[in-house]
């Protein structure tokens, strides 16, 4: 069986029910795990009752692209498969979901470079009439590229580029984004046979100039991809420039009047309602055109141009000198003895355990995001005679219960003299725990207290953090690539980026 995860982000919209149902109803049974995670920064907690296997993840807000890297970090499917909150399956999406992924996999295996699937999109309309300026932008979904209101994607590709760039705050270009990080411009990503219907939404008469936020992110856009970002992701260029025209011309007239001088004041409002008028028609002409609709357009074809404008003019200048990016790790590995723990010698005793400060607390915010963990410790003690496995075992037992799960604790038991290649400097600890987890080594980085730490990650190809102690060698801390002061501090670090 194919395996994949159904992640939703969702801000608890009554249109939720009808997803879950759709997927509840399917011809074949969905016995993928569903991942819902609660974009809303407040409230009680989602509790859908649904016969699906769901887990419900809360983010606190941020947006879509981190709500759906909450999603996808904590899966362990080879297949990650996004859905939106407010489409509704087909009755046989799930069964054709299936299918597609089953022939990308086939294409692989034949040698071609594949590594998503979308699914086509339907925008019912309502019927005996022209569609309003809104529907017919909900209607243009069926034709945009990569929208991850149906889109699948290998769960070690999206690990490889970080995910959803979350410098994306709205469901606005961070797909196009992702599918270019991605490939999707070389037909990495295919066209699959599910379907899915995407209702149009309940819309105020100002819901267009709010949108007029996504000009901003297109500057983001630009910078990562570069001016000629549309045609690479098929998307359309707008009317970024006639809005800049439009403004420009009521600018001029309200400095004509204020200047006293009439001529320059005429000039700039004749401009000004030859392309608000010109503008307004372009969207009244193919509408319903009754009363509604054309105020409606009428009051937004004046206020959009500005609105565009100065978000534009305020992507440009937050967006100027844009990185591309990285995301969190997917696997942070951490020393025990000295970086977890209080480093007592040869430790047999789990009543002796004692966390560094603010370890847990640190350690849980890597969890909410989906961070994986694991330990890798050196216990010579074992080689020397001086502990046994089961006393070791012991001991990291209490450290798991004081400090919270990990997803694996890796240790060497051997003496310094035994020679093997799993003892930190050696990179056998770090390469096991990459091994058994399937992460690359540039999409972890390990935390430790002393040298031994740092080279062993080296050789792994692993980035690593010093987090000093008395016990740490002066010379350590100066070849020490990334160093904090505390725990929490490098992981602090590592959650705005500094890995």
């Amino acid at each position: 069986m194919i395996g994949t995860t159904i992640v939703v982000p969702t801000m608890g919209r009554p249109s939720l029910g009808a997803l879950l149902e759709a997927l509840a109803a399917q011809s074949v049974h969905v016995d993928a795990p569903v991942v819902l995670v609660d974009d809303r920064p407040g409230g009680a907690p989602l509790a859908p009752q649904s016969p699906l296997d769901l887990t419900v993840v809360r983010s606190g807000g941020g947006g879509p692209a981190r709500a759906r890297n909450l999603g996808w970090r904590r899966a362990r499917t080879p297949w990650i498969s996004f859905l939106d909150d407010d489409v509704v399956p087909d009755p046989d999406w799930y069964e054709r979901l299936l299918a597609d992924l089953a022939r990308l996999d086939d294409a692989v295996h034949d040698g071609a470079d594949v590594i998503g699937s979308a699914g086509l999109v339907t925008v019912p309309l309502p019927p005996g009439r022209r569609p309003t300026d809104w529907e017919r932008g909900t209607k243009g979904l069926e034709t945009s590229r990569w929208i991850t209101a149906d889109l699948t994607y290998r769960r070690d590709e999206l690990a490889a580029v970080g995910g959803f760039d979350e410098r994306f705050p709205r469901a606005f270009r961070e797909d196009a984004d992702l599918a270019l990080r991605l490939g999707a411009e070389r037909g990495r990503i295919t066209t699959g046979t599910r379907r899915i219907t995407h209702p149009v939404r309940p819309a105020d008469d100002w819901a267009s100039l709010r949108q007029q936020t996504g000009n901003a992110d297109d500057f983001l856009m630009r910078a990562l991809h570069g001016p000629r970002w549309q045609r690479r992701a098929v998307a359309p260029v707008g009317r970024r420039w006639s809005h800049v025209a439009v403004t420009a011309a009521a600018a001029l007239a309200v400095g004509g009047m204020a200047a006293r001088r009439p001529g320059i004041a005429a000039a700039g409002a004749v401009g000004w309602l030859v392309g608000t008028a010109e503008f307004a028609w372009r969207r009244i002409a193919p509408g319903p055109r009754d009363g509604a609709e054309v105020r409606r357009m009428l009051l937004t074809s004046a206020a959009i141009p500005p609105a565009a404008t100065w978000h534009s003019l305020r992507g440009w200048w937050r967006h100027r000198d844009a990185r591309p990016w990285r995301g969190l790790p997917e696997l942070v590995l951490l020393d025990r003895d000295g970086t977890l723990v209080e480093d007592v010698p040869y430790n047999g005793d789990p009543a002796l355990v004692r966390p560094m400060a603010g370890a847990r607390e640190a350690l849980d915010r890597l969890r909410r995001e989906g961070v994986r963990l694991a330990v890798v410790s050196n216990q010579s003690g074992v080689g020397r005679g001086l502990l046994t496995a089961e006393q070791v075992g012991a001991v990291n037992g209490r450290v798991a219960e004081l400090l919270g799960p990990f997803e694996a604790t890796y240790v060497c038991p051997h003496a310094p003299e035994d020679g093997c290649d799993c003892r930190k400097p050696a990179p056998g600890l770090v390469k096991q725990a990459l091994g058994e987890t399937g992460v690359a080594p540039d999409r972890a980085v390990l935390i430790g207290d002393i040298g031994s730490d740092v080279d062993a990650a080296a050789a792994a190809g692993v980035r690593a953090v010093l987090v000093p102690t008395p016990r740490t060698r002066p010379e350590e801390v100066a070849a020490a690539p990334r160093r904090a002061a505390t725990l929490t501090d490098a992981i602090d670090g590592i959650l705005k980026g500094e890995w």
